[in-house]
């Protein structure tokens, strides 16, 4: 119901997009920029799932481009805090914005945003994806694995609680989903990120979290948290032991969680199209991909008007789950 990432089309308006992108590049080979640092502003705090790839990123970016690109954490309201400031940045070419699939969710779920995600800020490129995973506290969750996790659920209604990265967040959406699909009540607890999220779900405040694989992946490894199901039809090669939503009774338990770069509208052309051909350098490095790699992330490499298009077709796809699921802001 909810794959909002279409792997098979992004791919296909990739190869579109690069013919596109080509020609522009050519136009503006000969752009100066960056003759600065560029500040990325990224709308969570630190260690949350924007960051695990802002990061980096902006290190591989700073190496190749010979300028630095500084990261900015303004976390709050969902993401949208962040989304706002960059929206209302200069825009000078030296302010860039990472968003992720939240801020196509936002305009359904906050009715007075100071902002236009379609309007305001200009798609670059898209630069990351990875699956949803459901993770829970070991000690607060015990058992072998998702059969003994339903049981406590459906045993305990509305005394187990997810943590998310806020309300309106792929996090919230993917955890109300989860509860109508499964037919139980688990309380809804939203934070300002999923790293702050992260570090109460490690400390037993929370019990679960319904995270992006990128954030958890690191925790999942080393042994602080434990994954118990991969959302989708298929189980992801970084975890390959994490059965998928598909195989454990659920096949349209499909939730993605994508990332991508955005610039404040009024951006000079010359400087989007050197931050998307930085950008795409960058991620397209040996180190930036065993980062994905390692984080069960793909890099689909679809940018300008087909990002443009793929935001749009998401901002509509979400405004329909939120009028089905029902899910408000807590």
């Amino acid at each position: 119901m909810t794959d909002n990432f279409n792997r098979r089309d992004v791919l296909r308006a990739a190869v579109a997009g690069a013919a596109v992108f080509g020609t522009g590049t050519a136009a503006y080979a000969q752009s100066t920029w960056p003759t600065k640092p560029v500040t990325m502003i990224v709308p969570f705090p630190a260690g949350g799932g924007t960051d695990a790839f802002a990061r980096p990123m902006a290190a591989q970016f700073t190496r190749l481009a010979g300028k630095s690109l500084v990261i900015d954490n303004r976390g709050g309201a969902g993401g949208t805090l962040g989304a706002g400031i960059a929206a209302k940045a200069v825009p000078d070419g030296y302010t860039l914005f990472m968003g992720a699939v939240h801020h196509t969710i936002a305009p359904s779920m906050y009715p007075r945003l100071d902002y236009n995600i379609e309007t305001d800020l200009i798609p670059l490129i898209l630069v990351a994806s990875v699956p949803q995973v459901l993770v829970v506290n070991p000690k607060n969750i015990p058992g072998a694995g998702f059969k003994e996790f339903m049981a406590q659920v459906k045993a305990n209604p509305g005394k187990l609680n997810y943590g998310s990265a806020g309300g309106g967040t792929s996090h919230h959406l993917a955890g109300e989903l989860f509860k109508q699909q499964s037919n139980t009540f688990i309380t809804h607890i939203p934070y300002r990120g999923a790293g702050p999220a992260l570090n109460d779900l490690i400390a037993g405040q929370v019990d679960m979290m319904f995270d992006g694989l990128g954030s958890s992946a690191g925790h999942i490894k080393g042994g602080r948290i434990k994954a118990l199901m991969v959302s989708g039809p298929k189980r992801n090669p970084a975890f390959p032991d994490v059965p998928c939503a598909a195989e454990l009774g659920m096949p349209d338990y499909n939730v993605t969680t994508w990332y991508g770069v955005w610039a404040p509208k009024g951006t000079p052309a010359d400087a989007q199209a050197r931050a998307i051909e930085e950008i795409r350098r960058a991620v397209s490095t040996d180190e930036a991909k065993a980062v994905w790699a390692n984080q069960g992330a793909e890099f689909a490499n679809v940018s300008g008007a087909q990002f443009d298009a793929f935001v749009k077709g998401e901002v509509r796809k979400w405004a329909a789950v939120v009028k089905a699921s029902g899910a408000k802001l807590d």
